[in-house]
């Protein structure tokens, strides 16, 4: 049975005045006025409301006490997380030089009578460039997409007789495009302006045209890029495609290195061109970029006061609570006009010497502490830490502020910029902003100290390392497992994490699931400090297995068929999801093997099911940006470090 901690008074300020009043006739018995208007019930108001208090106070010694509690054993609160959106900046027009967004520009909410306005900042500087097209390459299908035809950039810039966009003829899904720049676009708005024959774009759709823009992106596989408009009605007449590019990087094709974009025929799509778009012009532009940005506002050279020459003195920061520092967020003492001193900030001065230049601070608060001096069993008195010379300045050389929950905002709220910059025209947040708490309470602390106290702040169990993993990163994971032997080799440590994903309805793309690589660098630098000396530890995401779906039903005649049908169609992606999947809705157990069986009860449960006929499961590869459906199967074998995923389910009903 747990401990329960008892409240050491528990009376409430009705509770004091009913009492008092009840030894009103014992003690005064000519008192025979007890209204409210009585000045006497007034005072006896008055001392109840003080004694509540007290009461108060009294009862939150226990809290104190665990708060000293946790300080003794190393913990701290958890403090607030700013929310991060990637913020996009519209050009007024493309222009003929680069524009650059300095760090720190600020872009807000509009401010609303009863609400302030959220501010978000860019994280760094971001240089929209000039895009220089080097190389314009087509490829056809018919020859297996590695013979590429080459196509003078001169005449592609300056406009000729034209080429095929699509070499095959008729043009095959999987024919392309592609266009190779100079410059490093990542993140850019391409404008691509198109002088183009008219086609005979039988068969396509011009509002949702056969083909997809995609980037020579990270570990050399294709990404698919977003398209903003496409003023060509499929590539039927002249005009302008503007897209947004995902992060680039640099590859070959026909020997020629360069950041590549393509225009390829989708696949997927039931439909294509009876012959190929005539190209006789291409011109490229930017007409923006987007970078990160974080919930938070930037305060620089913040004086905290002087030195009065003493151990432990204390200042505070104007605003809180205070983010997580990086470069550049520091303290210094200024002693005169040509000479500062920088600090260096530590967790506490256990190990601080008499010289050593440090203080600590209090996220939450804003406590900027210096070392005390302590008298040691020989009479001395010891310094831990440095004291700042007398009527020295104290200057907080830069810290930021803001976190919390409030910085979650939906999709395009960020539309106001707070400082002018040259040839931009207005900004937006395309991607709602996700990633913000506000900071632990200490209730919430209290049910980490059982895992704090287990780990002892060492990884050697799987639960250590799933613990300190979370610990590393608190709230970016939604799931973490530790694999070790026999389930791998001798000595080795596999930990797989599963990022936070904000949209968990229906399908996950694998960009969502791809564990970034500061994220999983912060996880390993972690636990590699605190893993047994013998071990080898691996930090990496676990092997995903899509599957698709094909179920057959009839619904009950109480039910309406369709509703029945989407109830089982969300179900099945709620149930096979790394997240919120398996029969307890907590996430898809890893490496645990996937049956008929466990689809066709869990549908049975769905209220407005009257029997499945039919439940078909198909496994879905994936490989360098391409599904691959393979043949139906009643156990899908999932290794250790395997996950779950949904791809597509079909479901109709009988």
């Amino acid at each position: 049975m747990g401990l329960e901690t008892p409240r050491l008074d528990d009376r409430t300020f009705q509770d004091i005045v009913t009492e008092a009043r009840r030894r009103i006739a014992l003690y005064t018995p000519e008192w025979t006025d007890h209204n409210l208007s009585d000045p006497g019930i007034t005072l006896l108001e008055l001392f109840a409301w003080m004694t509540d208090i007290i009461l108060y106070r009294l009862n939150r010694v226990p809290d104190k006490n665990y708060v000293k509690f946790m300080e003794l054993i190393g913990m701290r609160l958890q403090e607030a997380e700013p929310a991060r959106a990637p913020i996009t900046f519209w050009l007024s027009a493309p222009q003929e030089t680069s524009v650059t967004i300095p760090g720190g520009t600020e872009a807000s909410t509009i401010r609303v009578e009863d609400e302030t306005a959220i501010v978000f900042s860019t994280d760094a500087p971001f240089e929209i460039m000039v895009p220089k097209l080097q190389h314009t390459l087509t490829s056809s299908q018919q020859s297996g997409g590695r013979a590429f035809q080459v196509h003078p950039i001169k005449r592609v810039l300056g406009g000729f007789e034209g080429f095929d966009v699509f070499a095959s003829r008729p043009p095959q899904p999987g024919d392309a495009m592609y266009l190779g720049f100079e410059e490093d676009l990542s993140h850019h708005i391409l404008g691509i302006e198109l002088q183009v024959d008219t086609a005979e774009g039988a068969g396509i759709d011009p509002t949702d045209p056969p083909y997809l823009f995609e980037v020579l992106s990270v570990d050399q596989e294709w990404q698919r890029a977003e398209v903003d408009i496409d003023g060509t009605l499929g590539l039927n007449v002249s005009g302008l495609i503007r897209i947004f590019l995902p992060k680039m990087e640099r590859g070959s094709r026909n020997n020629q290195t360069a950041y590549w974009v393509r225009l390829r025929l989708d696949p997927g799509s039931r439909r294509s061109y009876g012959v190929s778009p005539n190209i006789r012009r291409v011109t490229t532009t930017s007409w923006g970029g987007t970078t990160d940005s974080t919930n938070v506002q930037r305060v620089r050279n913040e004086i905290l006061g002087r030195s009065d020459g003493t151990p432990g003195q204390r200042f505070y920061l104007t605003h809180t609570p205070i983010v997580p520092r990086e470069g550049g967020e520091y303290l210094y003492v200024r002693i005169d006009n040509d000479r500062e001193e920088r600090w260096t900030e530590v967790s506490d001065f256990s190990t601080s010497q008499p010289d050593d230049r440090h203080y600590s601070l209090d996220s939450g608060t804003g406590e900027i502490r210096m070392g005390p001096a302590l008298p040691q069993r020989d009479g001395s008195i010891h310094s831990y830490g440095a004291v700042p010379p007398k009527e020295s300045f104290i200057v907080m050389r830069s810290y930021r502020y803001g976190g919390g929950q409030i910085g979650n905002v939906a999709t395009g709220t960020l539309n106001q910029l707070r400082s002018s910059i040259p040839y931009v025209a207005r900004v937006s947040n395309r991607q709602p902003a996700t990633g913000g708490k506000d900071a632990e309470s200490l209730e919430n602390s209290k049910t980490r100290v059982p895992g704090y106290l287990r780990s002892l702040n060492r990884a050697v169990t799987a639960s250590d390392f799933e613990y300190l993993a979370r610990e590393a990163t608190p709230g970016m994971l939604a799931r973490v497992h530790c694999l070790q032997p026999p389930q791998t080799t001798k000595g080795e440590i596999q930990v797989l994490v599963i990022p936070h994903i904000p949209n968990l309805i229906g399908f996950i793309a694998p960009e969502s699931l791809n564990v970034s690589s500061d994220l999983r660098s912060t996880v390993f630098a972690y636990l590699d400090e605190r893993r047994l000396l013998a071990t080898k530890l691996e930090v990496l995401p676990p092997a995903y297995l899509w599957v698709d779906t094909e179920v057959r039903f009839r619904a009950s005649p109480y039910y309406s068929t369709e509703d029945v049908r989407k109830s089982i169609e969300d179900r099945l992606y709620a149930f096979l999801n790394p997240i919120t999947g398996g029969q307890d809705g907590t996430g898809w157990a890893f490496g645990r093997d996937l049956f008929v069986a466990d689809v066709m009860a869990m549908l049975l449960a769905i209220p407005g099911v009257e029997f499945i006929r039919v439940v078909k499961m198909f496994p879905v590869g994936y490989d360098k940006g391409q599904f691959i459906r393979g043949d139906e199967m009643q156990h899908i074998q999932v290794p250790p470090n395997g996950m779950i995923v949904s791809y597509h389910h079909e479901v109709r009903a009988e």
